[in-house]
């Protein structure tokens, strides 16, 4: 039996993993649904804001997708259809590699209302999080955020572009190509720049690691740094705590205040 409620999508960014980075149009649209579909990466917490809504899981994680995009397209429709309002929640923000547009344009074929709150992005959030500007006066004056996997699973070409400039670069889902990388940075530039990987930023789990292009990799694995994390390469990082860190372990005492001008 079809609902009698108006077939509505809302298309909702639950921010980068903590529960409490999310906005409150967010918490109402999640009050308010009938079906909640969730990804992979959405802290569960935030479900209990649905307390009358069906709740669906269509996450992808690395190898185990439990719907395709296409069937994840035709179950907000089925579901706006026979149940009236669907959120379809998605971590950090829904139009930042989240394929949020491609949503509301199904639905949207198929006469389903629409409706998008935006989320804080991880690429802006996770690096806020720990001390780390994206822009800074006399250091960069913009910022790049690419994705490390591209949809036919190769790494992005604007990394060669943007490993040309003096800009931040932040770079989503890029762990498993992290290789790759660095060895862009090291064939196109000569200067050492810090590096920040942050694991599951945010969240109580979070970690984190801070080096230079010449040493990220064996840190990485060292401390058992993989996905979900979030690659920061730029000279920002170098004001950060945690670079500073880095050096107190690395360095001794008069190399970090003659190098970091303390």
């Amino acid at each position: 039996m079809k609902s009698l409620k108006i077939p509505k999508l809302t298309i909702v960014g639950a921010g980068p993993g903590d529960v409490e980075l999310i906005t409150m149009k967010a918490i109402k649209a999640l009050q308010s649904a009938d079906v909640v579909l969730y990804d992979a990466l959405v802290n569960e917490e935030l479900l209990q804001y649905a307390p009358n809504a069906e709740i669906i899981f269509v996450g992808k994680r690395l190898g185990c997708h439990a719907y395709t995009q296409d069937q994840i397209n035709d179950l907000i429709v089925s579901m706006a259809k026979n149940y009236g309002h669907v959120v379809r929640l998605k971590g950090g923000d829904p139009f930042v590699f989240g394929r949020g547009s491609e949503e509301i344009e199904f639905a949207e074929e198929f006469g389903v209302e629409t409706h998008i709150v935006p989320g804080i992005s991880s690429a802006l959030g996770v690096p806020a999080s720990v001390g780390i500007s994206l822009t800074q006066r006399k250091v960069a004056e913009s910022f790049w955020v690419i994705t490390g996997t591209t949809s036919d699973h190769k790494l992005s070409k604007d990394i060669q572009l943007a490993s040309k400039s003096a800009a931040t670069v932040v770079i989503l889902m890029g762990m498993h190509k992290l290789e790759e990388i660095i060895a862009i940075y090291q064939q196109n530039r000569n200067d050492d720049l810090p590096v920040a990987i942050i694991q599951n930023g945010t969240k109580n789990s979070e970690q984190k690691v801070v080096g230079t292009i010449s040493t990220i990799t064996k840190l990485v694995s060292e401390k058992n740094i993989s996905s979900p994390a979030i690659i920061v390469i730029g000279e920002v990082v170098r004001n950060t705590s945690n670079w500073i860190s880095y050096f107190q372990e690395h360095f001794d005492d008069e190399f970090i205040f003659q190098n970091l001008n303390l």
